[in-house]
């Protein structure tokens, strides 16, 4: 059987396609071609809007994890629209027997931000096809490269003190990169996660402030934090630009969506799938490490 990653190159993506390479003969498929030195793994180049490009890194493939994320582009919402349903017509003409889709927590909200709003609507495109789709529905990845993560540390190892918008007080549910890669893994052809959906989280349940000083700990700092109510979003991602890696235009999107606590509902996903779930400062360390 052969599985095919979209999206091969970005964080998720370098986790999951060696993982998946142990049982499985991968396609990795990016919109830049790959420099790869595992032989279980093709590298293929394609863009998932041109349905041509698709047609072709889609035969023969059985099971599909889409990864895809247009955010940063002005317009990250319609390119995922249009992308997830170029895919999803070409997956039926395939034959793929499984789309796999991590989304995000949160979004079952009517307040939604744009950026949670696009997560459903990619779910949605691609589940117009005749593929059952399952869903993974996970917060803040905790590890290197992550861009929620990236930013937490950027703003301990460079602010001792920082004014901080509300959202720092927002509930959320990390998970650990390995813990998403397993899940991710284990829903493939699984006869109980087909066309279902999974809230994935982390054993621990944290506001961004005690990420902020648990990361804090772990690099021997003790960050001042003080929240103030009137930083709009609009101005909390020009001082996230200001102080972290993140660019602007992907900082605003995500910014908005931290008003939404992103907890998960519910724990079926770990009757499914039985293993000891990381905890924070555990992922944390690891990444860290990896730095």
């Amino acid at each position: 059987m052969t599985v095919a990653v979209l999206g091969a190159s970005g964080v998720i993506g370098r986790a999951l396609v060696p993982a998946l390479a142990v049982d499985e003969e991968v396609v990795a498929v990016s919109r830049h071609a790959q420099q790869l030195d595992d032989s279980r793994v093709r590298s293929e180049q394609a863009d998932v809007t041109d349905p041509d490009s698709i047609r072709n890194v889609l035969e023969g493939v059985d099971v599909l994890y889409y990864l895809v994320h247009s955010l940063g582009a002005p317009d990250f919402a319609e390119l995922d629209r249009r992308g997830a349903s170029v895919v999803a017509r070409e997956a039926e003409r395939a034959g793929v027997r499984q789309i796999v889709y991590l989304g995000g927590l949160g979004d079952d909200r009517r307040d939604l931000s744009p950026h949670l709003r696009s997560r459903v609507e990619t779910a949605t495109a691609l589940a117009s096809g005749s593929v059952p789709v399952t869903t993974l529905r996970a917060a803040v990845v905790v590890g290197q490269g992550s861009a929620g993560f990236e930013t937490v540390v950027a703003l301990v190892d460079r602010l001792p003190a920082m004014i901080a918008p509300r959202w720092v007080s927002s509930p959320t549910q990390p998970i650990a990169l390995a813990d998403i890669v397993r899940y991710l893994v284990a829903v493939r052809r699984h006869p109980d996660a087909i066309g279902q959906s999974f809230d994935v989280g982390g054993p621990e349940v944290l506001t961004y402030r005690q990420m902020i000083e648990r990361i804090g700990r772990l690099r021997g700092r003790r960050p001042l934090i003080v929240e103030v109510p009137v930083l709009s979003a609009r101005l909390s991602s020009y001082w996230l630009h200001l102080v972290t890696p993140v660019r602007a235009s992907v900082a605003r999107p995500l910014v908005e969506g931290l008003r939404n606590p992103t907890v998960a509902r519910e724990e079926r996903i770990r009757e499914l799938v039985e293993f000891p779930l990381t905890p924070f400062d555990d992922a944390a360390r690891i990444a860290l490490a990896r730095d």
